[in-house]
């Protein structure tokens, strides 16, 4: 059983499994709790953050979120760059995989980007992941 990318959104495929697309999935799609010092992209207070990183040390998720109402701007794809980086690094961390690289990019108006490719530890031919979001606010 894998997660696969269909155009905006995740489906569960039960005949071909894929550890490292379900994982890298789960780490980008999933909301991670924001940081003190982030800014909220609706002026609120309400951090997110999956409820059962209260009991662990090791964290799921990133802060892609934060970026929903942001606008089409170079320090925005740098942003997203950063978070789903950092979403992904615990696969290295863990050995699931040699290196992760992430490359943001707006492909169309209002659309965001995401090329995952990791270095699995195999030495097998690098994966290409793209997984596309819309913005809320351009």
């Amino acid at each position: 059983m894998q997660l696969t990318w269909d155009a905006y959104a995740a489906d569960i495929d039960y005949i071909h499994g894929n550890e490292v697309l379900t994982n890298i999935i789960i780490s980008l799609f999933t909301d991670a709790r924001a940081h003190a010092d982030d800014v909220l992209p609706d002026g609120g207070t309400d951090r997110r953050g999956w409820w059962g990183d209260t009991f662990s040390n090791k964290k799921i998720g990133s802060r892609l979120w934060l970026l929903s109402r942001e606008k089409q701007l170079s320090s925005v794809l740098r942003r997203a760059q950063e978070y789903a980086a950092e979403s992904l690094q615990w696969m290295v961390e863990e050995n699931l995989v040699k290196s992760v690289e992430v490359v943001a990019t707006n492909p169309s108006r209002g659309v965001l980007m995401l090329t995952v490719r990791p270095v699995l530890l195999s030495d097998a031919d690098v994966p290409e992941y793209s997984f596309t979001a819309v913005l809320n606010s351009i």
